[in-house]
């Protein structure tokens, strides 16, 4: 039996992912100091790129037809704002020193208050194993194992923490950090040390009425404790720095308002002025310039540094198409506030500039908007949202924003059911139930009608 061979000839497409494609994704989805921190290293690699002063005009010398064709369109490769004059630079009083730590502030407070060299060592074990809302996260019994000291040395020792500021530190539950706070502003009666022992969780869910019955107590004077004990901090250490490094946003872009138009920047300022090196542009135009090897590398590193260039500039015009969509699409939220944003989604603004939906996610993802109304990150913009009676919508977020208006309104001693709510929104045109209330309602914070609700 013989076998048969055929040769056939066969097309087909496939996606081949080059690096200089890869460096065009990873450059489109950067921030702007993460942009900062590319060029940079960029620069260290390439010596045929670098940064230039703003007075200072690169050379039109053409090497290659395709480099002349680019730098002639482009005008100027080097088409981000120079880096910042003496006079432009931000002042000394701008910046801020690193904020005291919990551990810190405890640590200074015990060194004057411990009174022999043992109690210190207890003390500072016990700070270090504080949390960063100021709990102690292990045992009296662990602590004792661990320093080698009586429990009972210990426990004197977590005293004396717990007695220093801020109130309630150093406590192991909930319970035991609201009575600390308590006893410290004299306030600890027995009636609220019952309270918060037994009943913060009917507190939290509005049983006023079975806690008040169990207490003897009157629903006025046990919403007097409610309202004390809501005046308590639950994480006493929240206002002490973590010790970890400080991030500040960096608007990517901002839209201002000029002579009743709105203007669209783009920061990327920070990548500083990129050309590439007028040396190294003569050396390849000049035949006899350089020997083969060397021609061949600049070459290389001459191209890296033009698709490097017009990377950036396609995430500066990327950047620019989009918010350009939003300006169009949420200009009611650009006017009048949060309350007027609309359900928008990626591939909305995908389809309007005429890129895939991968692109506006890379584009948008970690960047922030300056606004009139506050900084944003640009996916704030993105989400669902319900259809109101004029065909249009309104977005999660200001639904949020209206029912925490109706809240503030509302008659304390008869609070506004999540279905009242419901149906105050639908006088207003947003069509929601009883269920998408109650959810907004959490996301946004706001206690349920229970929890709400005053007797006096």
């Amino acid at each position: 039996m013989g076998m048969a061979f055929s040769l056939t000839l066969e097309q087909n497409q496939k996606l081949v992912m080059t690096q200089e494609l890869r460096q065009a994704i990873t450059i489109l989805q950067l921030s702007t100091q993460e942009l900062l921190d590319y060029v940079e290293e960029e620069l260290k690699e390439n010596p045929v790129l670098e940064l230039r002063e703003e007075e200072v005009r690169a050379e039109a010398t053409p090497v290659d037809q395709n480099w002349v064709t680019y730098l002639e369109e482009g005008g100027d490769p080097g088409y981000m704002p120079g880096p910042l004059s003496r006079e432009e630079a931000p002042a000394w009083e701008n910046f801020i020193s690193r904020e005291t730590t919990l551990a810190e502030h405890l640590a200074s407070e015990w060194r004057l208050t411990a009174r022999t060299q043992e109690e210190k060592r207890i003390g500072f074990f016990i700070i270090g194993n504080l949390d960063e809302h100021g709990y102690l996260r292990c045992s009296v019994a662990e602590i004792a194992r661990a320093l080698g000291v009586p429990r009972f040395r210990v426990l004197r020792v977590l005293r004396g923490i717990q007695r220093l500021d801020p109130p309630g530190v150093g406590a192991r539950s909930l319970e035991e950090c609201l009575l600390l706070q308590a006893r410290a502003l004299g306030r600890l009666t027995a009636p609220i040390r019952r309270v918060i022992q037994f009943y913060l969780r009917d507190l939290a869910e509005g049983r006023l009425s079975r806690v008040a019955a169990d207490l003897g107590l009157t629903l006025s004077e046990l919403q007097g404790i409610r309202d004390f004990i809501r005046t308590l901090d639950p994480k006493p250490g929240r206002k002490y720095a973590s010790g970890e490094d400080v991030h500040y946003v960096v608007p990517d872009v901002s839209v201002e308002k000029v002579e009743g138009e709105y203007v669209i920047l783009i920061n990327d300022a920070a990548a500083g002025r990129l050309t590439v090196n007028s040396l190294y542009r003569r050396m390849l135009e000049n035949p006899t310039g350089c020997d083969a090897n060397t021609r061949r590398y600049l070459e290389h590193k001459l191209n890296s540094a033009l698709w490097l260039i017009r990377s950036i500039e396609q995430r500066r015009l990327t950047l620019y198409r989009i918010v350009e969509v939003l300006l169009r699409q949420q200009r009611a939220f650009f006017d009048f506030g949060v309350r007027y944003l609309k359900p928008l989604t990626l591939r909305q603004v995908a389809e309007e500039i005429g890129v895939h939906e991968s692109t506006v996610s890379r584009a948008t993802a970690n960047k922030y908007i300056q606004t009139p109304h506050g900084v944003f990150p640009l996916r704030f913009f993105f989400g669902s949202g319900v259809e109101n009676h004029y065909g249009t919508g309104a977005a999660a977020e200001s639904v949020k924003r209206i029912l925490a208006d109706l809240v503030a309104g509302e008659d304390p001693r008869h609070p506004l059911s999540d279905q009242k709510l419901a149906e105050l929104l639908a006088a207003r045109g947003i069509n929601v139930s009883r269920r998408t209330v109650a959810k907004y309602r959490q996301e946004a914070n706001i206690p349920s009608s229970a929890s709400r609700r005053r007797f006096a």
